[in-house]
């Protein structure tokens, strides 16, 4: 680790191509003040002063792709409408391609309101369809990461799940197919429905609560015993070739078969996690792709995702900000 040349190493992202795919969706906030309960119900009364969108969901790794100064494309169903159109823009004003994002008028964009006042999380609207693709509609997007892999020749594919219905089942074992045969980094941050359909990816990134419900596990604690045994039970149903597992305020871990490691996490002045996980696989793929160093990737990926922690609300890395804490605490 010491050694590492970070100025070189970040000026290095802007060579490596990602594609995104999962679940996009938008995210508005509807910030103001609460002076006094409802005459109508006890339920208080919001005073709106200012409305802010955001990219989620999948759109937000992309983000993180960008903010680093990598070549990020987004791939995906969205719905024909409104919501759409404003996320498409919003990509766009951020330098993530478009070129191979879908709309289809069997689906809505998927938009989460959250009313916060004071910043606390006063309601939370959801407009969403959740169902799985259509036959077409995951036709469709399988000839569209065809296209992306032969127009782009991407380095890395990140699958980024949100349990919303683009990414099947049968999907992703067509496009974990396709990046095999073409040399192809694939990163997935799973969800529960689809958990155990990402075989033989190179890096499967739950988060502990996630992973120890996929393997039914009820033991408490995150020892690196436990950990690694994890490890052994994932690698037998998935055949993958890194497990790395965010531990939440204790850090991260990761196995390769031939080399485990926790990682504790850094203090910081928590103020919201929305997004955290967003961050590490973004920033843990770019890391990877550019080095192949496992170790230096979990360095890394842990940093940032405790940095995006210190914001409130989702949002996307500090390249210049993460430059330096890797500076002073790796180097």
């Amino acid at each position: 680790m010491k050694g590492t040349d970070f100025n070189q190493l970040f000026k290095e992202f802007k060579n490596c191509k990602v594609g995104v795919i999962g679940d996009v969706m938008l995210d508005t906030y509807m910030w103001g003040r609460v002076e006094r309960i409802s005459p109508e119900a006890p339920v208080p009364i919001v005073a709106l002063n200012k409305r802010d969108h955001r990219i989620g969901g999948a759109g937000n790794v992309a983000l993180n792709i960008a903010s680093l100064g990598g070549q990020a494309s987004v791939l995906s169903v969205m719905g024909d409408d409104d919501d759409g159109k404003l996320l498409k823009r919003m990509f766009e004003e951020n330098s993530i391609k478009t070129d191979f994002l879908l709309s289809s008028p069997k689906r809505i964009t998927t938009n989460k309101v959250r009313v916060i006042s004071r910043n606390q999380q006063m309601m939370r609207l959801d407009s969403e369809i959740t169902k799985d693709l259509s036959y077409e509609d995951e036709n469709r997007l399988v000839l569209a990461v065809q296209a992306y892999i032969a127009q782009e020749r991407p380095q890395v594919i990140i699958f980024e799940d949100y349990n919303k219905g683009v990414l099947t089942e049968s999907f992703i074992q067509r496009v974990i197919a396709l990046c095999r045969h073409d040399g192809i980094i694939t990163a997935v941050d799973p969800k529960r429905k689809n958990f155990f359909a990402y075989r033989q990816v190179d890096i499967f990134k739950p988060n502990l609560k996630e992973v120890k419900e996929g393997l039914n596990i009820i033991e408490d604690g995150v020892g690196e015993d436990l950990l690694r045994s994890i490890h052994d039970s994932l690698k037998e149903q998935l055949e993958h070739n890194i497990s790395f597992i965010t531990l939440s305020e204790k850090g991260v871990f990761y196995d390769s078969g031939e080399r485990a490691r926790v990682i504790p996490s850094h203090i910081r002045n928590i103020s919201d996690v929305s997004g955290a996980g967003d961050t590490v696989i973004a920033t843990a793929s770019l890391v990877y792709a550019t080095t192949r160093d496992i170790d230096l990737m979990a360095e890394v990926a842990n940093i940032a995702g405790g940095l995006v922690c210190e914001e409130v609300g989702t949002v996307a890395i500090n390249k210049d900000r993460l430059l330096k804490e890797c500076q002073v605490l790796l180097g």
